[in-house]
């Protein structure tokens, strides 16, 4: 848990009040991560090997395309690790919020590796639905059931890690989808075994693309949104500033940006007009617990200033406080206004 506390304003709290605010607890430890993550690895590394193996001499592609598979899950899992170790160094520079973007790159790497990885395992699929080669039935079922006891272990393993990093989650999609193959696979294998329809191999690797693509679009999208600056997916920028607006002596919200620095890392900054003659530290303090209690927000950057305007400045256009400002301007009342044009 780390805070940082600074804000700027007249000595009586009656100028401007900018305040910066921080303070999030990750749960699992980063050692502890590390630790479950490295246990994963090497299971995943061990049986990968044996698995070419053997799928190369039952002509197998679904045990070739889970050995794939388990290849990225290898390389997700060094990704999440290495990711964890460049998110931990501190601010130096020019990086002030750190390196803990890192992970958000490590996660969108998993989830692209899932989606070119479904491409070539979809094409070489329906060519062995054209043409099926003869498959060791007995073999890939042997195989399978060995890698779900693997995979089952593996996912554990990773879930006692802390989840709500995307760069880890990442790794677990990369291994719960691997799973779901290897059930796929052991099911096809049965089918061969029991009735020698080859073809089952080349269903079960369209079974595992499917999955893959799943997983992969879900990581690229959630990546994508941090590196975009979207508001944390659930999270309504425009609730938001409704909120802030409706709480005592506030006038105007505007200006106002939700976003996300890493996973489970939201933060927010606004400006604030507050009501002439009133205590704008005040002001700034309820607005964020406002933020903190019921956004989960803890990152926080408020500008507080008073209106000028003995009106409360109805109708006063959002470019006679900020040069540029951006988003609509939210006001006490049932919905915010937009800006207003200018002349």
């Amino acid at each position: 848990m780390r805070a940082h506390d600074a804000h700027a304003g007249g000595p009586d709290g009656s100028g401007q009040a900018a305040h910066g605010h921080e303070g999030h607890a990750h749960g699992v430890s980063e050692d502890a991560d590390s630790r479950w993550l490295s246990g994963a690895l090497g299971l995943i590394v061990a049986y990968m090997a044996g698995e070419v193996v053997v799928g190369v001499l039952a002509h197998s592609l679904a045990l070739i395309s889970d050995a794939a598979h388990m290849l990225t899950d290898a390389a997700s899992i060094v990704l999440a690790l290495v990711a964890m170790r460049l998110a931990a160094k501190p601010p130096t520079g020019g990086f002030t919020y750190g390196l803990k973007r890192a992970e958000i790159l490590s996660a969108q790497a998993n989830g692209l590796s899932l989606l070119l990885l479904s491409a070539w395992l979809a094409y070489e699929a329906i060519r062995r639905l054209v043409s099926p080669p003869q498959v060791t039935g007995g073999l890939v079922l042997a195989t399978a059931l060995v890698g779900i006891v693997v995979n089952v272990a593996a996912a554990w393993m990773i879930s006692k890690a802390n989840r709500t990093s995307l760069n880890i989650e990442g790794a677990f999609q990369h291994i719960l989808t691997d799973l779901y193959a290897f059930i796929a696979t052991a099911v096809a294998g049965l089918i061969m075994v029991l009735t020698g329809f080859a073809r089952a191999d080349a269903i079960a690797s369209l079974v595992v693309v499917v999955l893959m693509v799943k997983a992969g679009v879900g990581l690229v999208r959630e990546s994508g949104r941090i590196f975009l600056e979207a508001a944390p997916a659930g999270l309504s920028p425009e609730e938001v500033g409704q909120a802030l607006a409706a709480r005592p002596y506030v006038t105007e919200v505007h200006d106002l940006h939700v976003w996300q620095i890493t996973s489970g890392m939201p933060a927010a900054s606004a400006h604030i007009l507050v009501a002439p003659g009133k205590d704008c530290h005040a002001v700034r303090a309820d607005l964020e617990a406002v933020l903190a209690e019921s956004y989960q927000i803890t990152h926080t950057t408020l500008q507080v200033d008073h209106n000028p305007d003995p009106l409360l400045s109805i109708g006063l256009r959002p470019d006679e406080h900020c040069d540029d400002s951006h988003g609509p301007v939210h006001r006490p009342g049932p919905a915010p206004d937009s800006p207003a044009e200018g002349p």
